[in-house]
């Protein structure tokens, strides 16, 4: 672990001030929107912008990176990204914060390739687990420390805008000016809906829902927040819940994972999702509930993504697995775009309890179609499968097909050694 540190540092640090500029803009925004009499609903757009943008630029950063390279993305991009946040509080109308949000979303997505692909270059096969759970374990600490940044400052201002612009900018420092080698960057064979849709049912629809989930979560938990009347103390520990949650589940549901029928655990780890959004639906009026509501709801649908991942990824040969990984991230971004759009207006029809209901509805058809496939399919032995690979709802497709790799690797390191006993 002290070698992988050593010699990916920079582009690690670079990716926790990323998130930490991430975080506080989402959360900012959903703060700053009530204070300048945004509705609801307008407020669903603006988070639902950020997917559309995140789509393209997963689409778009790849084919980009060929043609004038990593380092020029990188630096472009961030630019950009760095000014958008600081015109987030000089132009204060909704539908301008959606151009933004199309944009800041195109722009972190194309960072997220090209930061992933020099993660992937700077590893081994022997260490790539590590890194994936470091890469994770970077993102949710940036989230999560992102937060506490919201306390320093008044959102009606423009501090909190300038700081994660600021953080934002610095992030590319170690980054651009480290030694790392620049990867090749190399082209795939896009998958059609209907081949994934073929590979696995439970794959596509899972990751559609958590979509959906997940957008909800980033994009529409500080909208709750100030629905509720939660004070900004308070939001800021209520949207960290969830990435804490998140955190502390990963490593015992993936130790499950590779012990059990993943779709039972699929299954189970869905369940105790509706769990947490129905306690944060009836006992809203309740602080502590909705961190314990929150926490469960991280702690399940975040791990639930890398399940699905390697339920898929069970059913994929090698030759397919860069194809495959661009189709979930695009299936997952409809998902996503959509979530904070049906939520917003649920919330305006029904109030702010109406977003925990939206969970609790996503998270039960989760439960019915997984019980449903395991009616339709014969389960993969333990001993066949892929291992678990730790990985972010907000990963581009690099990390996703980094983490294929790792999956199919140490499945087969397993095999191997079932083998030889």
């Amino acid at each position: 672990m002290g070698q992988l540190i050593s010699g990916s540092w920079a582009l690690l640090l670079g990716i926790m001030l990323l998130m930490v500029g991430n975080g506080v803009q989402g959360t900012l925004l959903g703060i700053r929107g009530q204070i300048e009499g945004f509705s609801t609903y307008e407020m669903s757009f603006v988070m639902s912008a950020y997917f559309v943008g995140f789509l393209g630029g997963s689409k778009m950063a790849p084919e980009m990176i060929r043609r004038v390279g990593h380092v020029r993305v990188f630096a472009a991009l961030g630019s950009f990204i760095s000014a958008v946040l600081v015109l987030y509080p000089t132009v204060a109308n909704p539908w301008v914060w959606v151009l933004a949000r199309i944009l800041i979303g195109f722009c972190f997505s194309g960072v997220y390739v090209t930061a992933e692909s020099w993660l992937n270059n700077s590893v081994t096969n022997e260490n790539r687990g590590k890194a994936l759970s470091l890469y994770m374990f970077v993102q949710i600490v940036g989230i999560i420390a992102a937060q506490a940044l919201l306390v320093v400052g008044d959102p009606s201002g423009y501090v909190l805008f300038v700081i994660p612009s600021i953080l934002v900018s610095i992030s590319f420092a170690p980054i651009l000016l480290s030694v790392s080698p620049t990867p090749a960057f190399g082209s795939a064979k896009p998958m059609k809906m209907r081949d994934l849709w073929g590979v696995s049912n439970l794959g596509f629809v899972g990751i559609f829902l958590l979509g959906g989930m997940f957008s909800a979560q980033f994009g529409m938990s500080a909208v709750f927040g100030t629905e509720a009347g939660l004070s900004i103390t308070q939001i800021s520990l209520f949207v960290s819940a969830f990435y804490v949650g998140a955190l502390v589940c990963q490593i015992p549901i993936g130790w499950l994972s590779d012990r059990m029928d993943r779709r039972q655990l699929i299954l189970v780890v869905s369940a105790l999702a509706v769990v947490g959004a129905t306690v944060g639906a009836v006992m809203s009026d309740s602080f502590v509930a909705l961190l314990v509501a929150a926490a469960i709801i991280g702690g399940t649908s975040n791990p639930l993504y890398s399940l699905l991942l390697a339920h898929t990824n069970d059913h994929v040969g090698q030759e397919d697995m860069a194809a495959t990984s661009g189709a979930l991230v695009f299936v997952n971004g409809l998902g996503a775009i959509s979530g904070p759009v049906v939520t917003g207006w649920l919330m305006t029809t029904f109030g702010a309890s109406a977003y925990f209901y939206v969970m609790v509805f996503l998270m039960v058809i989760m439960c019915l179609y997984t019980a449903h496939r395991m009616t339709k399919r014969e389960a993969i032995s333990v001993e066949e499968s892929g291992g678990y690979a730790p990985i972010s709802p907000t990963s581009s497709p690099v990390a996703v097909e980094f983490a294929q790799e790792y999956s199919q690797m140490s499945g087969n390191e397993d095999e191997d050694t079932a083998n030889e006993r």
